[in-house]
Order: structure tokens, then sequence, then C-alpha cells
């Protein structure tokens, strides 16, 4: 597949000048922010991990709450997670957790798009099958990075991978640019990367393309560019396509086949532990953000089968390539200027319960306190942030929203959440409503 057959799926990013509701707006200023951070890699548990059976145990509670699992000792003294994080276990030095994420929305589509852009749904719906990826979407974090950092060395400013949110006719919100137009939209990749003939085409031409004739396109791009003919978003995307094909440091990135057999078999030889070695290796090639969707959609919303899901596959892949993550950026010296952060839409409900029809248990939707996970980029591992009540229902201290996460990626970036873009109506407002989670950077 092409680069923009990849884009056009399911809507994901319709090219041509009628959807570029953004690219006409005015860009400005960015304002003057220190950020510690070259990359992000957002990994998304898409569905909603369970806190109380992984980050936030409470063996103490009663058994409709506490669950199956066994906790274990951490690095981090009086520090318990869950048995079936080992690794994660062993390298708590790099990591601080957050016991204290909340928000108010327990739907899977209004929640992702709260995660994915730091900000609220504009214009929510009624219903599920109206709340789908929409040009009335805030922007994600890589297309407000591109609307306030615009660059032109063929590197796109982020990176989605391994496919989109699509759960049949549902596509997620807040996957895209939103309503800063199809020019911002970052990279998707519709592939799994464990897959043995995995590949991404986007840099190479079609077959039976001639060079010569692609030149002279080029030769004519320029032109017109220079005096003003044709329309400029659509000459952007062409710019962009030609950007890109001369991206070599982008595209030998997706050659996982170059990788060692020993780094892929650390990370895992499954989908999970592939997408995070190829983020690693997609930051190594300077884009600035990869948004890794740990899991077909829904993966981690275990309204059955809870704890037999996260037992044999979701909690060991996870904990195995997020270990071979933080080691190699550590090994490499990556891990300074990367914000790792892990987290989902929300949490699972306090108490177990069985769905009608079905026979073993599981949990619900609970955004009320969940817990995530923050490495790298100036972060102080190594600690506990926040703190829920004793059944895992609401947090205790101070709570953090994915607004703030929001505010904290674009600050690592170096990019004030305060920065101005335009909404759908051309008036001024804030790329992200959050707080920075200055806490995280804090020697405290």
């Amino acid at each position: 597949m092409s680069l923009l057959s990849h884009l056009a799926r399911r809507d994901f990013l319709k090219l041509g000048a009628g959807a570029a509701v953004g690219l006409a707006l005015p860009r400005p200023a960015l304002a003057s922010t220190e950020g510690k951070a070259k990359q992000v890699i957002l990994v998304n548990l898409t569905g909603g991990l369970s806190h109380l059976d992984s980050l936030d145990m409470k063996p103490e509670a009663p058994a409709e709450v506490r669950g199956e699992f066994t906790p274990r000792q951490t690095t981090l003294p009086g520090v318990q997670i869950c048995e079936h994080l080992p690794l994660l276990a062993a390298r708590m030095r790099h990591w601080a957790l957050v016991r204290s994420l909340s928000h108010g929305e327990n739907g899977h589509l209004p929640g992702t798009h709260r995660l994915l852009t730091g900000s609220t749904m504009p214009n929510q719906r009624q219903t599920d099958l109206d709340n789908v990826l929409s040009r009335r979407d805030w922007p994600c974090y890589a297309a407000g990075l591109n609307h306030l950092r615009p660059r032109k060395d063929g590197i796109p400013n982020g990176v989605v991978l391994p496919h989109a949110l699509i759960e049949g006719p549902l596509t997620w919100p807040g996957q895209h640019a939103g309503f800063l137009g199809p020019g911002a939209d970052p990279m998707l990749v519709a592939q799994d990367p464990s897959a043995p003939n995995f590949k991404m085409d986007a840099f190479a031409l079609p077959d039976g393309t001639d060079p010569v004739r692609v030149e002279g396109r080029r030769g004519l791009l320029e032109q017109l560019e220079s005096t003003g003919t044709g329309d400029p978003a659509f000459r952007d995307h062409q710019r962009r396509a030609f950007e890109l094909l001369n991206s070599g440091r982008v595209a030998g990135a997706f050659r996982l086949d170059r990788e060692p057999n020993k780094i892929r078999d650390r990370y895992g030889r499954n989908q999970f532990g592939q997408s995070l070695l190829l983020a690693r290796r997609l930051i190594e090639s300077g884009v600035p953000i990869v948004q890794a969707n740990m899991g077909i959609v829904q993966s981690w919303d275990t309204h059955v089968d809870n704890w037999g899901k996260l037992k044999t596959r979701l909690l060991p892949w996870l904990d195995q390539s997020l270990a071979a993550l933080v080691d190699e950026l550590d090994a490499l010296g990556r891990l300074s200027e990367t914000l790792v952060v892990v987290s989902g839409e929300f949490g699972r409900t306090p108490k177990v319960s069985t769905l009608p029809g079905e026979t073993i248990p599981g949990r619900d939707h609970w955004a009320r306190v969940y817990s995530g996970l923050f490495a790298g980029g100036g972060v102080v591992g190594g600690r506990v942030i926040g703190k829920s009540d004793r059944s895992g229902t609401s947090p205790v201290t101070t709570s953090y929203t994915p607004f703030d996460i929001g505010a904290t990626i674009y600050r690592a970036l170096g990019v004030d959440p305060e920065s101005e873009i335009r909404d759908p109506q051309n008036r001024p407002t804030r790329v992200c409503p959050g707080t920075p989670m200055d806490i995280l950077f804090q020697n405290k």
C-alpha cells in the first residue's frame, strides 16, 4: 500500500482541498518553553487496563474487589504490583507510577478522545454511532505539534501503529488532526509489525512508475509554488508525498528485518513487542511522537474473563515489551530525551461482575480512578505518585486528568500547552486545556 492508501482507510485521512479545513488557519508564534524530551512514545492500552489487577492492587480488600491475582514486591520498598509484571517490578527505578489518574467519562470513544488529544470532544454526540472519527474532533498531539511546529524534511511529526482504532462501524475519535485538517494528520501504519511479511512501502514508488516522470512532476510542483498557481492545500499534500519518498531515515526505520534476532526476541515476537521495537526505531529516525496502540481495539476491555486475558497474553506481552523498550532506550542514552507514557482511557470497576449470558466474570469501565506509567524525558523515576482509596474506587490525593497528560506531553516537547490554535469557528483557543504534571519532573 502507498502512504495515501494507508491514510485514506475508513476516513482516517481524506486527502484533498475540500477536507483541509485547518490548512488555511494562521499559525501563531510558538511560545518559548523549555522541554527536556525530543520524542514521546504514547503506549495506548486501548480499552482500559484494570488498575486493580496490575498497578494498584488491593490485597486486603474483599474478594469481589481484589480479584484473582497476587501482588509482588517491586524494587521500591513497600510498593507492590501484579505478579504477572515481574520485569516491570524489577525496573521501577525508571518509572513514575501514578495511581490517581481520574476523569468523568466512562465511554470508550469520548474517553479515548481525551487520552489522544488532551481535550474534551467538541460537540460530543448522544450515541457511540455518532461519536465516530470526525473533522470536528480536537487534534491529536502529533497534529497539534505539526500545526505549531511544521517541518519540511520528510519526517512525519507523528506515526500511529500498528493499526487505527476501528471496531465494526465505529472509527474511534481523536486519532487524527480533526479540525486542523488532513495536512496535519499523523502517518498511519495499518499492519502488524510482527507479521513475517511486514513492510512499509509508502516510501517506495508504485510498480511501473517512471522515476524521471516523478522528478518532472516535482519540478512542476516547484514552478506552481513559485508562481502561486494551483490549490495551496493540494500542493501541500504533494510536497509532503515527495518529502516522504526522499526520507531515507524514516524508510529505514521500518526495516525490522535488519534488526538482530536477539533484539527482536527481547521485545517479544508478538504485536506488542514488535510495535514497541518499531516505535523505538522511529524515534531514532527523528519522528517526535509515536502512538502505539497495544492490542486490537478494546483488547483491555475485560468485561469477560478479565484474569484469563490479563494472565495469558496482555500483561506478559506488555511486561516484556516495556522492559525491552526502557532497557534499550537507557543503554542507547535516549531515555533522558524520550518521554514514555503508558495509559488506557480509564480503569476498571472495583467490583467484579458477570455480564448477562456470560459465565466468566470481569470488570466494567471506571474512569473515577486508574493508574498510568511515565518514564524518561526528565521524569524522576523510582516512585509512586498519588493514591486511591482502599477499594480502588476514588483518588484520595491530588488527581490528574488526560488533559494534564496532554499538557505534559506538549510541555515535554517544548510546546506551551497554552499555545494558540483556531477552532472551526476561527476562534482562538489553547491547544490543550490541561496543566502539565510538574510533579513527574520534581525530585521529591
